[in-house]
């Protein structure tokens, strides 16, 4: 499987190191309901702690890749991987509801800073040609993390929830470590371009029409996607089917994922990255729609299937494109931009899946789910020349072969 990405720049694979182990400290998130069930929360009191949550998951991105323009991709790592253990102990001492929805917030920042400076750091060191591959192994590192997360937060659980805090802390300050000694520290020279033509906040990604259109649709997809996490559980537990059934559904993915993802990498390689991210998205949509016509574990786990698919064939392929697209002295804010669309797509789902399926009926999610999601992917397919126009590697001019003997 690594033969996949054999070839990419020693940063490459520091970073992907480092998200690996960072990753599988991913457990106090998954876990956060039962922990505050455990510590006596009222169930009416939980959505002030989980929207917090997802509020720190629209800041953090904002200001990762801000400060990994202005200050350095390193510092910006760092500053995030050490905010995150400190955020989990906070959040495992917060005495009340305030407190806690606090913790939660500055948990959730402090996480999402990493990912931006993360991205732009691969623009950095990454040439143009190789970046769909190492976002890729990106995406891929995150996909074996939190396989294994998964399955180690419920043995951790069954142990103390204090637990969870210790993992998520050692491995955030392991990360850390990881970046101080392995990742190269000249990135001072980028920090500094980011007064010169691109200005200091993020009015370059907003002045430019091309992202001003892809976002949007990105984030139609990614939203989609967040069903699985909201309205999945919740048609499974209308069929009458166990809470079991729900984790067999997310270990099938995670190991889809993990197993496909390097092979999908390499196959589809020949094949334009828009060509392959419209086909996958359009696959992932048809996938998470059908779930409205499952009705036992066989049928959840075909739709299952297809959506995995589809992830594991788009990859990293939005990254790559939003790094290839940023000029050099912006590439942190334009990562922050597509992170923040993430943020911003997931925090609806949560905060809106739930009422539509309970208010119009699971119906209106999944019709929404099939005709929203084939349209976004097929309006980035309509901006496929502009992409290629805009992230063309320039051919080399070759030298005439009397020039060459000449010099």
């Amino acid at each position: 499987m690594l033969s996949t990405f054999s070839g990419l720049p020693r940063t490459a694979w520091v970073v992907f190191a480092g998200t690996v182990v960072n990753r599988l400290g991913y457990v106090v998130t998954p876990f956060l309901v039962f922990y505050l069930g455990a510590r006596g929360i009222p169930i009416a009191q939980t959505p002030y702690v989980l929207g917090a949550l997802g509020a720190g998951n629209l800041i953090g991105p904002v200001v990762g890749g801000l400060l990994a323009d202005r200050v350095g991709r390193r510092p910006t790592m760092l500053t995030g991987l050490i905010g995150t253990a400190l955020a989990q102990g906070l959040l495992l001492a917060a005495p009340n509801v305030l407190t806690l929805a606090l913790a939660a917030a500055l948990l959730s920042a402090a996480g999402s800073m990493v990912s931006p400076a993360a991205g732009a750091l691969l623009a950095d060191t990454v040439p143009a040609e190789r970046r769909r591959t190492a976002f890729s192994l990106l995406h891929w590192a995150i996909n074996i993390g939190t396989a294994v997360a998964g399955i180690l937060g419920g043995f951790l659980a069954t142990h103390g929830y204090w637990l969870l805090f210790a993992m998520d802390a050692a491995t955030s300050l392991a990360f850390a470590l990881i970046v101080v000694t392995l990742l190269p520290g000249g990135d001072a020279v980028a920090a500094r371009a980011a007064d010169s033509a691109s200005g200091v906040g993020y009015g370059v990604v907003f002045r430019d029409p091309l992202m001003r259109a892809l976002l949007p649709l990105i984030g139609v997809g990614l939203a989609i996607y967040s069903l699985t996490e909201v309205c999945l559980p919740l048609a499974i537990r209308d069929r009458g089917l166990p809470a079991t059934t729900l984790g067999l559904m997310a270990t099938l993915n995670a190991a889809l994922v993990v197993v496909l993802q390097p092979i999908a990498t390499n196959v589809l390689a020949r094949y334009r990255q828009i060509t392959v991210y419209v086909c996958a998205s359009v696959l992932a949509t048809t996938g998470i729609a059908l779930t409205g016509v499952a009705h036992d574990a066989w049928s959840y786990g075909g739709t299952v299937v297809l959506w995995s698919i589809g992830e594991a064939m788009v990859g990293g392929i939005p990254g790559a494109i939003v790094a290839s697209l940023a000029p050099a002295d912006a590439r942190g804010r334009y990562q922050g931009s597509y992170q923040w669309t993430w943020g911003i797509a997931r925090f609806i789902t949560l905060s809106v899946g739930t009422t539509v399926y309970a208010a119009a009926g699971p119906a209106v999610v999944w019709w929404f789910s099939a005709i929203a999601g084939i349209a976004a992917a097929l309006g980035v397919g309509a901006l496929a020349p502009m992409i290629a126009r805009r992230t063309a590697v320039p051919t080399p001019v070759p030298v005439p072969a009397e020039a060459a003997a000449s010099a």
